[in-house]
Formats: C-alpha cells, structure tokens, sequence
C-alpha cells in the first residue's frame, strides 16, 4: 500500500509539475487582460474626476452648482451694442454645441448667436425686443448639462461684482490718507533739497534720453518716483533728472517750464494792424488799332451801244413798244454774273467743305460762283446824247355833222422830232465795276461778258 501510495505520489507529482505550469500561465494571461480593463476604467474615471475639479473644484460638502453669466457677444469689431431680435430657446431648454440660442440685431444686419458647449438655459435676464444693450452686458444664465437648474446660484453681474471690491478697499485708503495728511501737518518743514513727500504717479514711460540718464548715474528705481515732474502730464524730463543729481539749478526746470508755457501762446500786443493797400489803378485800355480797311478797285472796259440801239429802233418800228438802253444793260448784267470765277477771299460753304471731305473737290474749282455786279457807265457830254425820232399823233378837232355825214378823213399820223433822251450814246461808252483788292480778274471777266452780249448779240436780250 505504502508502496502503491508511494509510486501514486511519485506519479502525481511527476504528472502535476507540467499542470501546474500550464495554469500559472492560463491565470497570468487573464490577469493582465483584467489589469488592462481595469486601468483603461481608472483612466476614463480619472479623467471624468479631473474635468468635474477643474469645473467645479473639489469640495468637502454638497456641491452648490454654479451657473455662467452670458454676455452679449461682439459680432463686430466696430460693435459697441446690440439689439435681440428674439430667443431661439427658453427658460430650462437644453442645447448642444452649434444650436442658434438667439438672434442678435445691429445697426447692419441680423445674426445668429450659437452656442460653443453643451448645456442648460438657467435664466434669460434680456427678453425679446431688448434694444441698445452693451457689449459685455448680461443677457442670460446658462448651466452645465446634467445640472439641476432649481438648486443652482445665480450668479451676480460682473459688473457689480468689480465695484464691490472698489467699495470695500476706498475705506481702508482713506484711513492711511488723513494719517499721511495729519503727520505732514504736525511735521516740521523740510529744505529744499529734500524729496517730495508725496510720489509721482508716472502715466507715460521714461523717455529715452531720460532713461539713459538715470541708468548713467545709477539712479534706483525707488528714487526716480520721488523725483519732482514738470513735464506735460506729469511727464519726467531730462532736465528734472539734471535738477535732481544738482547739475542744474533747482528753480531751472520750473523757470524753463514758465517760459515754454509762455512762449506756447502767440502774444499779438506788440502787432500793429498794417493799413489797407490802395486798389491799383486800372489800366486805360489802349486804343483798339483799326482795321484796315480794304481798298477798292475800279475796273472799267469800253463798250459800244450801237447794236442795242439798232435793235432798239426796230422793236420801236415794228411793235411800237419802246425798250430804254438801261433794260438792255440791266439784262446784260444778269447773264454776266452766272459762273463767275471765285473770289480769293471767298470762304467755303457747309457744303463745298461736304464735298472736299467726300473727295469731291469743288473748292478748288475755279468757276461756278454766282455774282452780284452793276456796271457804272460815265457820263457822256450833251452832244454825245442820241436823238431818237419818235411817232407823235396830231389830235384834229372834228365836227359832229362832218362825222355823222361821213366828211372826215382819216389822216395819217406824223412824224415829229422828239426831244434827245438822255442815255448811252451810239458811240463807246465807259462801264467800271468796282472790286476788291485781289479780285480784279473777277471783275474783268464780268465785263468782257458784258461787252460781247451788247455788242455782239444784244437781240437775246428782249427774248
């Protein structure tokens, strides 16, 4: 029995070396799979607990949830203040990041306002239609999610919460004030050369050649407060340095801050108001020179009366009818002056300018120009005046018994010599025109035509 109980140990203990073994192994990986649960649930909790003290701190006794003042935003750079249209939510609503809480309105345009964060509406302090509220001003109180708004602290306005402060800390600064007052007043007075009792308030920065001079001399920083500022504004100058380390004298930067503000106003005393200038005279205008004035040309040619006098005598003879020379110049005259040449001081018309613009070139032309002369004949002696025979009737007086008895005869009409008329002789006459100056060719040429319609074909001239 011993024996079997002895191999039955042996054996187990051979066999169970290798089982033990293995379940070490079995029970090492299940453990480090339980740690690594465990830490990743420590690592979630962990970071929740950290959130939850940074939110809302730790705390031995019940949290007093606190809820977030929410400003009116600035939409703007240039936004001063803002108008609500109207709230998107109410009072205990919650939201989510992105969500449109309100719709904010200014003097350029309307915008949504959505929120950053996750969480409750506690209070709207700023209804619907709220006009001209400030940027930084409260409108609202938000709360976390998950909060229970019943038990959360409103908090006050920061505004409010500046100012008490400031309320609280003016009584303790007027306590060491009248003590400051009340030693200054029991104490004796102190040499000029000695500090001010009082400290400067420095509202700008050093300058530079000032700083320079303080670091150059190795003034502290607690001294240079206590130096005496004549500068614009409580300003330190170089010179309050130089009084201050006795290069100077100490009067120097309060008479040198007298002048400089004497000087900065323009004194007008000692000006005297100069007297008014005397208008200057105006100019007599000298005397417009004259235009010259253009001389005329006499251009005359001889013309003899001959043929139109002969033709003349025959309308006379045949039809009775008497046509006086002046009829015959006057008709003359009129056929002469059709296409002329042109005057050298003739401008273009509208539509000869037209023309030369289309490439017509009827400017250049030399004739085609309608004139409007009438010859002067000279005046010929007395002699030279042609006698012209005309018909004159002799009125007979007759009886009514000879006419009514058919005694009287007709009588043919006698020829009596009529009195000379006055005009052109049969002889060469004189005829002139006159022209201007340049254009005597134009006038020639009037009077050659002239000269051959009375000569040479004067009959034309009653047709």
């Amino acid at each position: 029995m011993s024996a079997g109980g002895i191999w039955w140990a042996g054996t187990s203990t051979t066999l169970w070396r290798p089982l033990e073994a293995h379940l070490s192994l079995a029970n090492s990986a299940s453990m480090a799979s339980i740690a690594a649960a465990c830490r990743l649930s420590s690592r979630a909790v962990t970071r929740q607990l950290r959130r939850d003290v940074q939110s809302r701190g730790y705390r031995s006794s019940r949290a007093n949830l606190a809820a977030q003042n929410f400003t009116m935003p600035a939409l703007s750079p240039t936004m001063t203040e803002g108008n609500i249209a109207t709230w998107k939510v109410k009072e205990g609503d919650s939201f989510v990041a992105g969500d449109v809480l309100l719709e904010i309105e200014t003097d350029k345009a309307s915008m949504d306002v959505e929120a950053q964060d996750d969480g409750i509406v506690a209070k709207i302090i700023k209804g619907d239609g709220a006009k001209g509220i400030a940027v930084g001003a409260r409108i609202g109180v938000l709360a976390e999610s998950g909060d229970d708004i019943s038990s959360l602290e409103i908090p006050a306005e920061e505004s409010a919460q500046a100012e008490a402060p400031k309320q609280q800390e003016s009584p303790k600064e007027q306590q060491p004030a009248k003590e400051a007052e009340a030693k200054v007043e029991s104490a004796e007075p102190v040499a000029e050369t000695a500090a001010p009792s009082h400290k400067s308030t420095r509202e700008y920065p050093l300058l530079p050649s000032v700083a320079h001079l303080i670091h150059e001399h190795g003034i502290a920083a607690s001294d240079v407060d206590k130096i005496k500022r004549t500068g614009p504004k409580n300003q330190l100058l170089k010179g309050d340095v130089l009084a201050h380390i006795g290069q100077v004298s100490k009067a120097y930067p309060k008479e040198l801050a007298g002048k400089v503000e004497k000087l900065s106003h323009l004194d007008l005393s000692n000006i005297k108001i100069a007297p008014p200038k005397e208008a200057p005279k105006k100019a007599t205008p000298a005397p417009a020179a004259e235009a010259p004035v253009e001389q005329d040309t006499q251009v005359a040619l001889p013309i003899s009366m001959a043929a139109a006098l002969e033709v003349q005598a025959r309308i006379q003879k045949k039809l009775g009818i008497h046509l006086p020379l002046s009829t015959f110049i006057a008709r003359a005259s009129d056929f002469a002056n059709d296409d002329l040449p042109r005057s050298k001081n003739a401008k273009p018309s509208q539509d000869e300018l037209f023309d030369d613009i289309l490439g017509l070139n009827t400017i250049s032309s030399s004739y085609g120009v309608r004139g409007n002369f009438l010859p002067q004949i000279t005046a010929l002696p007395h002699t030279a005046m042609a006698t012209v025979p005309r018909v004159r009737t002799v009125k007979q007086d007759v009886d009514v018994l000879d006419f009514l008895t058919g005694k009287v005869r007709s009588t043919a009409p006698k020829r009596i010599p009529a009195t000379p008329l006055p005009g052109p002789a049969a002889t060469t006459n004189i005829f002139s025109v006159s022209v201007p100056e340049g254009d005597e060719r134009q006038g020639m040429v009037f009077l050659e035509r002239v000269k051959e319609i009375l000569e040479e074909e004067p009959g034309r001239l009653v047709l």
